[in-house]
Order: C-alpha cells, then structure tokens, then sequence
C-alpha cells in the first residue's frame, strides 16, 4: 500500500497542537511500520533525518506563494505517484477538489463552529468553506477525542462509523525526572530558580489564560511560599493584551511571560514546576495537560469539552467559568503536601494508558480499512 501523507504542519506549525500531532505521527510511522510504502510531503528544508529510509519518499514543497503549492502542486503531486491513501493530518484544510485516491482527513476539533468568536477571520473563513467539502469527500475521517466526534456528528450529521477516534498522547521524552537535574537545567539555561505555577500553550481568549490571571492575583500573597506565574508560548494571539493586564493588576514581577521555549526544554519546565494549570473553555484534545500529567506534575484544568475524558481522575477539574473555584484548587493542591503527592500519582497512572505507538498503530488500521474497502 502507498500512503501519501502532507507532513508539512509538522514544520510550519511546530509548537502546536496540529504541529506535534504530525511530527510524532511522522516519527512512529517510520519506527513501526516497514511493510507499507510511505510519501512524505515536506516544506523546503530540515528533513535529513528522513532520507536513507527504503519505504519512505520525500516530496519537497515550497513555502512561499502558498495558494500554488496548495491548490496546484499538492493535488497534482497525489495523482502523480499513485497515492492509493492520501491523509491529511491538519484538519483537512486542502484536501484536492479532484479525487485520485482515498482520502483520510484528521478533524481536530470544531473551534471555529462552536467557537468563532476566538478564531482569526482569514483561518474562520477557510475553515468554514472547506470544512463541509472535506467531510464529504473523506472515505474516513479520524478526530482525537469522543467529544470532538460527537461535535462532528451534530454538526454535519455524519455516520458514526465514518469517524475514528485515535487519542494523541505525550511523547517519550516527557518523563518524571530527578527534581535536582531538572532545576539545574533552568538555572544553567534559563537563569530561573524561583517556585512557579505553570501554564503552557497559546493566548487566544478561548485558552482563559485571562481566568488564570485573575485567580492568581486572588492568591499569590496567600500561598505558604514565594510561587511565581510562567506562562509559555509564542508571542501570539492576545498575548500583548494580557501582558498587559498582568502589569496593569500589579503582577509584573510576579507573572513571567517566557516566549516560545524549544519542545526538548519543556520536560524539564514541567518537573520544576509545583502545579500545572490548564484552564482551556474547549479543547479537541488537550495535550499539555496529559505531558504535564505524565511527568508527574500535579494538575489542574477545566471540566469542559474533551478534557475530563482525556485527563480522568488524573487532574484536578474546576469549571473554567467559575473563577473563586480555580482559586480555591490552586490554594488547596500548592498548600496541602499530601494532597499534592497523591495527584501527582493519580497522574502517572493516568498517563500510562497514552502512547504514540498505540496511536499510529490504530492510525495504519483506518489506512488498511480504507484500502481494502475500494
């Protein structure tokens, strides 16, 4: 079988949820399966760790004039090697209007139809247009939570046997470490020794980082401890806005804004911290609070959407909309030892039923379901 697969998000959109789903979807592919033949659509450059791989192909695209690479090139690309799969882990946002193969799409999440008021306009646009098409066309669409599923059904009514679910996981570098070497890294490269509350992920309103804020001015003179606030993630969305706000209520020494910090430092930003906070109001999926999860950070995120399904007993849930609760479980887990050891072991034991392997493994299922069935 020859699997066609645009890898690109993998690159253009590292740091994200979509980026991190294809790149461990790229790497476990080509550690697990040596029987089927794999194409890999890839941007430019940085794919060396690629080549020299007898079932794997590169196509290289441009990154540059993306409206030819995706409207033109891509579809033709796909007839030209004789897909007899084409997956498209980003949504399905450039799917061909042509069908030469089968077609496989991974749905995320529905953001922009339960959401739209937290989606760019360019993104609400596309994604509104395509996202009927796509639905349509896929021979099996695979989304990453229950709860993503069943927005899918009541959207666009679409069979239940049509749609997958395949959950994401942590990838294998995000372990419990020893605390001592963990805290010497962020000394060494960061020059940060302080007790902090983590947050990580995007600044988009639907991400309540402003909730978290607002609970942390609550408390932070209250904690038994010098606790500060990091929140990591690119520079993006409402990020100036909170920034903002976080100075305009007196917490600029306090809240520490740190950017975008490479994938191979977070294991380390999550074992240094006392608490991982995740106050999301939707999630597809939701994969930092199952990294923190699986260092064995104590967590605590929202009761809402996927989450509670992804997180189990795993994770302390407070209602996002309910600000006086977040606070409330942020005093509770940060002062009571005990009870903050407990939930790091619930964690552990929660995060062992994740793996990437498993998930590529039930990945290659729907592409030899949808092979056998043309």
């Amino acid at each position: 079988m020859h699997i066609c697969i645009d890898t690109r998000g993998a690159k253009l959109y590292a740091g994200t949820g979509i980026g991190t789903y294809t790149a461990r979807l790229m790497e476990n592919i080509i550690n697990i399966d040596g029987r089927n033949n794999y194409s890999f659509f890839w941007p430019n450059d940085g794919y060396d760790f690629l080549l020299g791989r007898s079932n794997i192909n590169l196509t290289l695209f441009g990154e540059k004039n993306k409206k030819f690479w995706d409207e033109v090139f891509l579809p033709a690309q796909v007839k030209k090697i004789n897909c007899d799969v084409f997956h498209l882990p980003q949504n399905g946002l450039g799917l061909p209007k042509s069908k030469h193969c089968s077609y496989i799409a991974t749905v995320h999440d529905l953001i922009p139809y339960v959401m739209p008021e937290t989606c760019g306009k360019s993104y609400l646009d596309k994604f509104m247009e395509e996202m009927p098409y796509i639905l349509e066309k896929c021979d099996k669409v695979i989304t990453v939570s229950n709860y993503s599923k069943q927005d899918i059904i009541k959207y666009f009514k679409l069979p239940e046997d049509k749609i997958i679910v395949t959950y994401l996981a942590a990838d294998s570098r995000f372990r419990l470490m020893e605390k001592e070497r963990a805290w010497d890294f962020l000394k060494k490269e960061y020059s940060y020794s302080n007790d902090f509350i983590l947050y990580l992920g995007g600044f988009s309103p639907r991400k309540n980082v402003d909730g978290l804020l607002e609970a942390y001015k609550r408390l932070y003179r209250e904690l038994p401890g010098y606790y500060d606030l990091v929140l990591l993630g690119a520079s993006k969305d409402n990020h100036y806005e909170l920034k903002k706000k976080a100075e305009n209520m007196g917490l600029r020494d306090r809240v520490v804004f740190a950017g975008y910090v490479p994938y191979e430092h977070l294991p380390y930003f999550y074992n240094c911290a006392s608490l991982f906070v995740y106050p999301s109001l939707y999630e597809g999926f939701g994969l930092p609070p199952l990294e923190a999860m699986t260092c064995g950070t104590p967590t605590i995120t929202t009761n809402v959407t996927s989450i509670p399904e992804v997180v189990g007993d795993g994770a302390l849930l407070a209602d996002p909309y309910d600000t006086d609760e977040l606070t409330d479980k942020i005093y509770k887990t940060i002062s009571d030892a005990e009870f903050r050891e407990a939930l790091s072991a619930k964690a552990l034991r929660r995060a062992y039923n994740f793996s990437w392997k498993k998930t590529v493994i039930e990945t290659i299922k729907v592409y030899e379901e949808v092979y056998d069935r043309r």
